[in-house]
């Protein structure tokens, strides 16, 4: 049964997953507090208080998360400092929702999945990552799940695939490609641009995560986040070619190595995830789709949404 109760709703992290969430928990009526060590680019979402704090401390966490009935765990950190930093945030996160009694759901990644071999991606998928990425995301879902069982915590994870929508630029579907696509320069491809890819919209991962926080009976698991089904990149490309009404100057990079807005100290601790995009990548929701009946958003929706982000984001940057 959905909560229904006007409780404090904590989201920790003000990047595009967590301004985006804390958005859609104002709008269905929550009240809501945005935690970060800074607060958003685009602005605190109307509605929505905004608390500075660095989650990272034991004192930290407890501060942001006071008086809270669910928190969401949305932090994230520069991806060349992720393995040594966010086993810390965890441990500090989790000792902070066990203390208050708070629910906890976590935004999490397909990482822990590992090279699949192209096969499609549901909650029953084995564990087999083989990069320090990957298995520590595969380590911190463990931990969080084991707090689950043991009763020290109640825990939902919600995993999306690659995000896509409006306010996300670093993303291989973001900034690499959106901004070339309505100036008519260049547009980065990765991989094999051939093999369907599943991108989630980063509005059906606030309406995911919403919702995980609203159903308590969700606790104890994974979940796909809604998620639209795959399409090859180069479909993708093609649809946003028939709504800039241009062709795309599409540059497909085929080893991990500096483009757009992705540097050589980040590319260097992506080249482990490179798999990504020489093996298919396909994420299925279905399983959250039928528990909590929450529909991803269709592409062409997305597509649309994002292109209008883009074009108002480019125009004020002159």
């Amino acid at each position: 049964m959905a909560s229904t109760a006007r409780e404090t709703h904590v989201v920790l992290g003000a990047g595009p997953a967590g301004s985006t969430l804390a958005g859609e928990l104002a709008r269905r009526g929550h009240s809501v507090r945005l935690v970060a060590r800074s607060a958003p680019a685009a602005g605190t979402p109307e509605g929505v208080t905004f608390r500075p704090a660095d989650v990272g401390s034991a004192e930290g966490a407890r501060a942001a998360i006071a008086g809270s009935a669910v928190v969401y765990h949305c932090v994230n950190v520069a991806y060349h400092l992720q393995v040594e930093a966010m086993p810390g945030i965890q441990d500090a996160v989790l000792a902070a929702v066990e203390a208050e009694g708070a629910r906890l759901v976590v935004l999490d990644t397909l990482y822990p999945y590992g090279p699949t071999g192209g096969k499609v991606m549901t909650e029953d998928t084995p564990w087999g990552a083989t990069g320090a990425k990957g298995r520590m995301r595969a380590a911190l879902d463990e931990k969080y799940l084991a707090a689950h069982r043991e009763g020290r915590a109640r825990v939902a994870l919600g995993r999306s695939a690659d995000f896509v929508g409006p306010g996300v630029l670093n993303s291989t579907l973001g900034g690499a490609v959106f901004p070339g696509a309505l100036t008519g320069t260049e547009v980065i491809g990765l991989g094999d641009i051939d093999l369907p890819h599943s991108y989630t919209d980063i509005r059906a991962v606030a309406a995911g995560l919403a919702t995980l926080g609203e159903h308590p009976e969700g606790d104890g698991r994974v979940w796909h986040l809604p998620t639209a089904p795959a399409r090859t990149t180069r479909e993708v490309f093609r649809m946003i070619e028939e709504r800039v009404e241009q062709p795309l100057d599409i540059s497909v990079k085929t080893e991990p190595r500096p483009f757009g807005p992705f540097d050589q100290v980040f590319m260097d601790a992506y080249a482990e995830l490179f798999y990504q995009h020489t093996e298919a990548q396909v994420m299925d929701s279905t399983a959250f789709q039928d528990a909590f009946g929450v529909k991803p958003f269709a592409l062409e929706d997305t597509l649309d949404a994002t292109l209008d982000w883009y074009r108002a984001f480019l125009a004020s940057r002159g």
